[in-house]
């Protein structure tokens, strides 16, 4: 399936709208590695290629290592990501998954042990707005190609 519509040029009030916010996470304070990290992570809970492929080619630029990379959907198992890396990406699980999952309590306060209120919010704002790409890639039918 090719992309079904140009949508950047069918809508672009809204298209930049969305740029904006993104414009926005790249200014918290939130690690830029870390940022790509829950981008990735959302978008392979998503099921969206488009998304996995351009923030893995980014996090590459960004100097991310390919053992970081490849093991990034079974970190708990890994030693390598730190425990401020760990629960932001246990966030990202539990808000792309909010309908089933939640944010439980206990959840908010171990992220809230290693970032502030501020940096909460701006993880929540990060990964809802990876969440809105991957939904906006998939139905209008993105896919991945090689480079």
């Amino acid at each position: 399936m090719e992309q079904r519509i140009d949508y950047y040029n069918v809508a672009p009030e809204a298209l930049k709208i969305i740029m904006e916010m993104d414009k926005y996470t790249k200014t918290t304070g939130i690690d830029r590695k870390l940022r790509e990290l829950i981008k990735i992570r959302a978008s392979q809970i998503n099921g969206c290629a488009y998304c996995i492929n351009m923030h893995t080619a980014d996090a590459r630029k960004m100097g991310e290592t390919e053992q970081r990379l490849y093991c990034i959907s079974a970190w708990r198992e890994c030693t390598f990501y730190s425990d401020a890396e760990k629960v932001a990406l246990e966030l990202t699980e539990y808000v792309t998954l909010i309908s089933t999952k939640h944010v439980p309590d206990e959840l908010y306060q171990r992220v809230r042990e290693q970032y502030d209120e501020r940096q909460y919010v701006d993880l929540v704002l990060i990964i809802n707005q990876i969440n809105s790409w991957n939904r906006i890639s998939i139905a209008m039918g993105n896919k991945a190609t090689e480079k």
